[in-house]
Order: structure tokens, then sequence, then C-alpha cells
């Protein structure tokens, strides 16, 4: 068995899983958004602008997943506030089929292992706002082996099909960033 494949096994079954199950690619696009950052509340329209889809579309997704309560909302004005349903029975493994999906979970289970003293590892980017993308940006706090890094980063990239770009950072470097849960999402903290 190579390397890669130890790292990564089957490394599109999570794809071709969620693709199959789910055939709406608006759909894939909005659990990405609400599950890969639990915080996010957000509007009609601003999701719809920020996907770029037409509101119809999105507001029939959005129809459907609330009715299955994967999605709760609420009233803010004349306006409805959606946001993810934690206390869902299926929320945990959904929310681990999408982390599979976006190739989070190979890089927390293989980065963190070897790569030294790390007091805290981020999606930031794309990913951290929900939506699908090509690359995975990732922050590390903590003191960190490169050489293991980059070797197993090229590994992962193989495995998962996407590149990855990440920041180094220092504890006290660390103290002077903002890591809001808009824009970054803490995947990692011991």
């Amino acid at each position: 068995m190579t390397d890669v494949a130890k790292l990564c096994p089957l490394p599109n079954k999570a794809y071709i899983l969620l693709e199959t199950l789910i055939t709406s690619k608006t759909r894939i696009r909005i659990l990405l958004k609400f599950f890969l950052n639990p915080e996010t509340k957000t509007y009609l329209r601003a999701l719809s602008g920020e996907l770029g889809e037409s509101s119809n579309a999105v507001r029939v997704e959005l129809n459907r997943l609330t009715e299955a309560r994967m999605l709760s909302s609420e009233k803010e004005g004349n306006k409805l506030l959606y946001r993810v349903n934690e206390l869902h029975p299926l929320y945990e493994p959904v929310n681990a089929l999408i982390r599979q999906y976006v190739g989070v979970d190979e890089i927390i289970k293989n980065v963190i292992k070897g790569l030294g003293k790390i007091e805290k590892l981020y999606i930031s980017g794309t990913l951290a706002n929900g939506l699908s993308s090509d690359i995975i940006d990732i922050v590390i706090i903590g003191e960190i082996n490169i050489d293991y890094l980059l070797e197993t980063i090229d590994k992962i990239e193989k495995g998962i099909e996407k590149k990855i770009r990440y920041m180094l950072y220092t504890s006290d470097e660390a103290q002077c960033i903002s890591f809001d849960s808009t824009n970054f999402l803490l995947v990692y903290a011991p």
C-alpha cells in the first residue's frame, strides 16, 4: 500500500456519496455553508448573492432543509434568518460527511500527529465561509516541524485532489491576529 493510500484511503468516496445522495448542487453548497461553520446565520438574499444562485433556487433548498429540520429559521423583522440545527439527530453524521467531502478530516487526522506542538488549527478562506473550493486554506498556530508539514501536505493533496495552502504562526504572532468565526473555522484545539 502506498503512503498516499495509507493517508487517504478511498479519497473520493465522500465526494461520490454526497454527490449521489444529494443531486442538487445548490443544496450541497448550502449544506457546506452551514455545516462548515455552524455559527453562520444568514438571510435568503444574502445567501443567494454569496452563492451566485437565483433567490428562487436558494429558497426552494432552504425550504426543503428547513422542512427536514436540518436548518432552523427565525423571523427577524420582515426577513427569515437561517442557521443549522445542531440538535438534529443527523447533525453529527452529516457534519462528518461534509468534512470528509472537503478533505478537512484527512488534514486533521494526518497533519496533527507528527507536526509538533499545535495549539490551534483553523480552516480559512472560501471553505470557512461554507463554499466549496479546490483550495483548502489552513492556519496553524504553534511550534511546527516544517519538513513534516510539507511532506504530509504533499501526500494529502494527492489523496484528496485539492490544493492546501497554509499559514504558520507562533503563539506570540497569533495574539496579534483576530481569528473571527466568520473568516476562520476552528477545527482543532487540543
